[in-house]
């Protein structure tokens, strides 16, 4: 049986994503010039971007607003994501972890939006002339976070008709 994770040790995966994801936008502005590829191996570089949309760059260039719309946003979803995290009624580790992974990338993207109005990225994955937008620890823990997630629910689904099947027989 996996064990369930408490709120706090939930709350501390979320403050080391954010710290993670802090230090590496920090180290990247202080060592990387704007938008000057530096490559690390083929297909990956990192390349310092700024980002004042959302996922994908949706609604970078909608005059401004959308900063102020993502922080609301950003702050809601994480606020929701703390109650959930905080209901006594259980649930499967994958769910828990993804909910923090979530959290810790939301805030780690919320405080750029707050500090600097814009969200630092600077990791660039490319196959020859295709690249997939820049992205940041915050962003990968959000991806990572939605797959726990998805699988939270999708385990769940089986057990649950399997029980049903159990039960029928």
């Amino acid at each position: 049986m996996v064990p369930k994770l408490s709120f706090a040790t939930c709350a501390a995966l979320a403050l080391l994503i954010i710290g993670t994801d802090q230090v590496t936008k920090w180290l990247a502005v202080g060592t990387f010039d704007y938008g000057v590829p530096m490559p690390l191996c083929p297909g990956l570089n990192l390349t310092l971007l700024h980002n004042t949309g959302a996922a994908f760059s949706f609604l970078a260039s909608a005059g401004g607003w959308q900063r102020w719309f993502f922080v609301a946003l950003a702050t809601a979803a994480s606020g929701y994501l703390v109650y959930l995290l905080r209901l006594p009624t259980p649930s499967s580790a994958s769910y828990r972890l993804g909910l923090a992974f979530v959290l810790g990338g939301a805030l780690g993207n919320l405080i750029d939006r707050l500090w600097l109005g814009y969200v630092v990225d600077f990791i660039q994955v490319y196959y020859r002339q295709w690249y997939w937008p820049a992205f940041n620890v915050a962003d990968s823990a959000i991806t990572v976070g939605a797959v726990l997630l998805l699988l939270s629910v999708f385990s769940k689904e089986r057990l649950l008709a399997a029980q049903d099947v159990d039960r029928s027989v």
